[in-house]
């Protein structure tokens, strides 16, 4: 007699990622992440050379301070999270964070051996919300690469594989990518970086990110 065919859908499959090393996922991804803030603070309040001023370009200009930017640009603290919490092994968490770490200190590295910084631009951010306590922990430094960004595309990426790998329907790659695209256009319409910044934090991220799949 011929055994059922159990299938496992997509829903199921994220549900049983989700799940697997559920405590050592939430731990290790609130480490990682205080870890890394450690050392980007570190390196944004002690520079040990003059900080470079970005230059910007005619996408600068295009894109307008936005205020209400600043709510996609919060949310890469949880986007970052999703694609190491679907990981299905411990083994492929660890490589993940291998992968992760490397691109964060890679970043850290050139901000140290080359500070920079985005230019000055006169804005009134006390009527906004948010936007001066932003400021003030996030001095405008440790510019390029955008760190928002690389870590953004790396996220982007690997939740994009694992979406793939479970035949998620694809309006969820769809949003993967969008709320993608608003983080990082977020970082320069809430003038924490230039459009420069972005584009080299993309490529930062993309260089990680493409062979960890591997």
């Amino acid at each position: 007699m011929n055994s059922p065919v159990v299938t496992t859908t997509w829903r199921t499959e994220l549900w049983s990622r989700m799940r697997y090393c559920f405590v050592i996922k939430t731990v290790g991804i609130t480490a990682f992440t205080w870890l890394f803030f450690i050392g980007y603070f570190h390196v944004l309040r002690n520079p040990v050379y003059p900080a470079t001023p970005m230059p910007l370009t005619v996408v600068d200009e295009w894109i307008s301070f936005q205020p209400a930017a600043l709510w996609p640009y919060l949310t890469l603290w949880l986007y970052l999270g999703f694609a190491p919490a679907l990981q299905h092994s411990f083994r492929q968490l660890l490589v993940y964070g291998l992968w992760a770490g490397g691109l964060c200190v890679t970043g850290l590295a050139i901000f140290y051996f080359w500070p920079t910084t985005v230019p000055p631009r006169l804005m009134d951010v006390s009527g906004y919300a948010g936007f001066a306590l932003l400021q003030g922990v996030d001095a405008p430094g440790n510019a390029c690469p955008s760190m928002h960004v690389a870590v953004a595309i790396f996220s982007a990426i690997c939740f994009h594989d694992v979406l793939r790998q479970v035949g998620a329907p694809q309006v969820l790659r769809l949003l993967n990518i969008a709320w993608f695209l608003a983080i990082a256009y977020s970082t320069v319409a809430t003038r924490q970086h230039v459009a420069l910044d972005g584009g080299a934090g993309a490529l930062l991220g993309t260089a990680f990110a493409v062979p960890s799949l591997r």
